[in-house]
């Protein structure tokens, strides 16, 4: 599954798991304890504090939180290519199955139905790209972090390459301390 989804987005790792602490000596036992698990990178590791929620740090918060800037406009590209493509399959097969289903507005002008037919099926597709694009279960995870970083929290960043490293780091952070954690899908 994970090869699947690699090659919809351009970003190494395609989920976040966050955990928040009261202290920040939690907060860095924790960040040594994940740089301990197997095959985990030291970038994929990372803290905030509460001095990173000022505007002064919106560079490093935002850096911490989606570090993959080229990443991210590769899974533009991608999304949108892969999306847009399978919009036109399925429009493709729609457009056959009502050909064949003899379907009058489709007999009756066959090409202006399949410019239709196809042609809205590829533009669905498009925005079902760009919506991926947007990732929308970033942002609520990104919210929670502000927050409690405003109330003078620690954040325990982890950007996982595989569903091992999401499922370990996931384990150790609920087993570690009775911090809240957070996942994107």
């Amino acid at each position: 599954m994970d090869y699947l989804l690699q090659g919809m987005f351009g970003e190494r790792s395609l989920t976040k798991v966050v955990a928040v602490f009261n202290d920040r000596a939690d907060a860095q036992a924790m960040v040594a304890r994940l740089q301990s698990l197997p095959g985990m990178a030291p970038g994929q590791v990372r803290m905030l504090g509460p001095e990173d929620a000022r505007e002064d740090h919106a560079e490093h918060f935002g850096r911490t939180l989606e570090p993959e800037q080229r990443g991210i406009f590769r899974t533009m590209i991608r999304a949108h290519v892969v999306a847009g493509f399978a919009g036109g399959v399925v429009g493709l097969l729609l457009y056959a199955w009502l050909l064949r289903s003899g379907t009058p507005l489709i007999a009756s002008s066959p090409l202006l139905a399949f410019i239709a037919v196809v042609g809205f099926c590829t533009t669905f597709g498009l925005l079902a790209g760009g919506l991926v694009t947007m990732r929308p279960d970033h942002v609520g995870l990104i919210t929670e972090v502000r927050e409690a970083l405003e109330q003078g929290r620690w954040a325990v960043v982890v950007h996982p390459t595989d569903t091992a490293q999401t499922r370990q780091a996931r384990a150790l952070l609920q087993d570690g301390g009775g911090a809240q954690v957070a996942r994107t899908l």
